[in-house]
């Protein structure tokens, strides 16, 4: 198996650009042990995604990954303070972001 290299992220960090749509970032503010902690939790909970054997047990799993990836900051409200607008999950061509995205291949 090859290496994948790691998604780009937009200059001012916010995003991960994966096939050409925007994802928020992690919070780069969180201390190292807890987004570490979280990125664990966030695992555990997609595995409990996947081993659900009823709707309440998939219910349950998928409220967790959902706390985790808030709790990250990709999910809710966003991060940063200067009131720019989240465009989580956007296409990039859409954005603010289309020229530097396809100015960098």
């Amino acid at each position: 198996m090859g290496s994948t290299a790691p998604p780009r992220r937009t200059p001012d960090g916010r995003y991960v650009v994966v096939n050409e749509r925007l994802w928020r970032a992690a919070n780069p503010q969180l201390a190292p042990e807890q987004r570490d902690a979280l990125v664990q939790e966030l695992m555990a909970a997609r595995r409990a995604v996947r081993a659900a054997i009823d709707a309440i047990a998939l219910r349950a799993a998928r409220a967790r990954v959902h706390a985790a990836k808030v709790a990250l900051g990709e999910r809710g409200a966003v991060w940063w303070q200067d009131g720019a607008p989240d465009l989580n999950r956007r296409l990039v061509k859409n954005t603010p972001y289309a020229d530097w995205f396809y100015a960098n291949p």
